[in-house]
């Protein structure tokens, strides 16, 4: 039996390095595909680092690592509201402190300098990456958040015989979700991956945080009950 303070634990380490890892991949490795690892680059470190944490704290918390898919996971009926309330709690801290770390590492490097959506915030909008509009932002992380869930509702649900890759699958599809979103919003599907980052940079990244609440946690949730409703219906006795 794993302990509550073990799953908690767990899920704020592996919050922390998702944030990290996949933010610091644009701050420190660089966007620019010719002196740094480029889109492609960033939108792999993202889904390595789910990758990487799904095998190394699946088998603790079951490693949502993200709001949106505890949350979902309540919706679809496999979890309590309350453990997924502390699950929450739990990857907020661990952002922030992945965040923090971002945030001391790049501010001592020479010529530094904290730019309105600093650390890989999120956002939209004039002067942030390709300039999309507030509707595609919303569009595009609930559309997005809701393919991810439904590959996660999918490969680890108890009917796939293939679930030991379940962490590769689920990786993977971020790095696809990254691919495609990271012009339009940075690519958040994940509250959690947005409050860190915002809270160092402040300004517009900390002003536009709520979209990056909202529509990941309903593209969650609506894939949950999608997926129960009409693809993975439970037996009737």
């Amino acid at each position: 039996m794993v302990s509550t303070t073990s799953k908690f634990v767990a899920e704020m380490i592996g919050t922390m390095v998702l944030v990290l890892m996949g933010c610091g991949s644009a701050v420190i490795a660089g966007a620019d595909g010719t002196t740094g690892v480029g889109l492609l680059g960033i939108s792999f470190a993202f889904g390595l680092s789910v990758v990487a944490m799904a095998y190394a704290i699946g088998h603790i918390s079951g490693c949502h690592i993200n709001p949106a898919i505890s949350l979902a996971m309540v919706a679809a009926g496999r979890m309590k509201l309350s453990e997924a309330l502390y699950y929450v709690v739990a990857q907020v801290l661990g952002a922030i402190l992945g965040a923090g770390i971002l945030y001391v590492i790049f501010t001592n490097h020479p010529g530094a300098e904290m730019g309105p959506w600093a650390l890989g915030s999120n956002g939209w909008g004039t002067g942030y990456l390709g300039e999309y509009t507030t509707i595609a932002a919303l569009i595009a992380e609930f559309v997005f958040t809701f393919i991810f869930l439904m590959v996660i509702l999918g490969s680890t649900s108890t009917k796939n015989i293939h679930g030991g890759f379940a962490g590769l699958a689920i990786g993977l599809s971020l790095v696809l979700i990254h691919i495609v979103g990271i012009k339009i919003t940075g690519v958040s599907v994940n509250p959690a991956r947005s409050i860190g980052p915002a809270i160092f940079a402040g300004g517009q990244a900390l002003s536009q945080l709520w979209l990056f609440i909202v529509a990941p946690v309903l593209g969650g949730i609506f894939a949950a009950f999608t997926y129960n409703l009409l693809i993975e219906k439970p037996e009737r006795p």
